[in-house]
């Protein structure tokens, strides 16, 4: 565990870097489309915030290896424990992480993102400049859904946080929000943050001089309201469009933008720490008997449900035939003033994000970051194992995982990221 702590006079830089890979390159996202890029709807880019000397970084990737957060953390000009790069998590970009989600990366093109991630640190870190920081609390825009239970648990927190400089002129926004950015579904194939591009677009339209970071929240069971398995379908729907993902964008910024602001004060801190991680077989069959299993189906299946069953079979002869190794997992908190940012890798499901939120009332304004210097795959609540299902049976093969996260594993990184928030009250 490490701990860094700043003045109360607090300064701010931002930092934008393109990131658009060329047309052809393979997409990242959705088992069923197997077709590469053939263009770009929006750009997509690395933004960093720099407060003091501590850093929130935003690529608008599915996933950032914990690998590849090392070295970018390493590389750039701050302290590396005070540095969180997180995912967009969009599954309309490329490939970003090496041996993971079945499809191989373009190496060059993950040297460009991690160069972009250094920059883009160094660049804000450069540019620091005295600032005001407000936040507020928008109401609930009613767009997420669970999308394991009817009726199941959403964390429907807006957080908007907006960073003035001593003029009063806006230099950066961050908004918070839970829910998948998957409107867009298979079938496209085009480069795009999916509705948080509409969302940051629409918030710079209000403040054209600033930059606008969406932090995804605690989204592993949360959607617009279609389940797991639908996206292995290369058949386009009605809900599922640029339009509908504008909609979705132009709701969240509404609700966001009519909360009163606050001002905040105090320190800047950062407190991370390593949690074990730990894998459960819960498959019945040996590999052996999946592989023929699965083979015998994809020769009838439907083109996407072949696709999928490949990255299985793949799987069974590979990932399923390796040791249950734990996995380290970095966790972060950031106290900016009074904000928190609970920094967590991985799909988080919607009830930890709302745990995590009711034990930490009492800061002034709270953002959860999923998918925060790693993306391993979903990670569970205990009580979902008993549902099984896309998320807790399956997901791990196409993620390149051996198995899927043991039990309890969601309860250690959400008590551990508890009890480094309330650390940093204590300082």
């Amino acid at each position: 565990m490490s701990s860094s702590t700043s003045p109360v006079n607090i300064s701010a830089g931002v930092a934008v870097i393109d990131i658009t890979p060329t047309c052809g390159v393979a997409m990242s996202g959705f088992a069923a489309r197997t077709k590469p890029a053939e263009g770009a709807h929006d750009r997509l880019s690395v933004r960093a915030l720099v407060l003091n000397d501590t850093a929130l970084v935003v690529a608008d990737v599915i996933g950032i290896s914990a690998d590849m957060s090392a070295r970018i953390r390493q590389r750039c000009c701050l302290a590396a424990d005070n540095i969180v790069i997180s995912a967009l998590h969009n599954h309309g970009g490329p490939v970003s992480m090496a041996d993971r989600l079945s499809i191989q990366a373009d190496a060059a093109w993950l040297e460009r993102l991690e160069d972009a991630c250094v920059t883009a640190i160094n660049q804000a870190a450069n540019n620091l400049q005295p600032v005001i920081i407000t936040a507020a609390h928008g109401s609930d825009p009613d767009v997420g859904r669970n999308r394991r239970h009817k009726d199941g648990p959403v964390d429907t927190a807006l957080p908007l946080i907006r960073i003035r400089d001593s003029s009063g002129k806006m230099l950066a926004l961050i908004i918070n929000y839970a829910c998948h950015p998957v409107v867009l579904g298979a079938d496209n194939l085009l480069w795009t943050a999916d509705y948080p591009f509409y969302v940051r677009e629409k918030l710079e339209e209000h403040y054209p001089e600033a930059v606008a970071l969406f932090v995804t929240g605690a989204i592993g069971d949360v959607n617009t309201g279609h389940n797991a398995h639908a996206s292995v379908s290369l058949t386009a729907t009605p809900d599922r469009t640029y339009e509908n993902a504008e909609r979705i964008g132009e709701k969240i910024v509404n609700a966001a933008m009519t909360a009163p602001e606050q001002q905040v004060h105090g320190t800047v801190s950062a407190q991370n720490m390593t949690v074990e991680l730990t894998f459960e077989r819960r498959e019945k069959q040996t590999p052996q008997e999946l592989l023929a299993l699965w083979q015998n189906e994809a020769k009838t299946a439907e083109p996407a449900r072949r696709a999928l069953l490949n990255y299985w079979c793949d799987w069974a002869k590979s990932k399923a035939l390796e040791p249950l190794e734990p996995l380290d997992a970095r966790i972060t908190f950031l106290n900016w003033a009074g904000i928190g940012i609970a920094a967590l890798p991985g799909e988080i499901f919607a009830q930890s994000g709302l745990n995590i939120r009711q034990a930490l009332q009492t800061h002034e304004c709270l953002l959860i970051a999923g998918f925060s210097d790693d993306n391993p795959g979903y990670i569970p609540p205990e009580d979902e194992y008993i549902h099984g299902g896309y998320e807790v049976d399956e997901a791990h093969r196409y993620y390149g995982q051996s198995a899927t996260f043991a039990a309890g594993c969601a309860e250690l990184l959400t008590n551990g990221i508890i009890r480094l928030a309330q650390k940093t009250t204590k300082e």
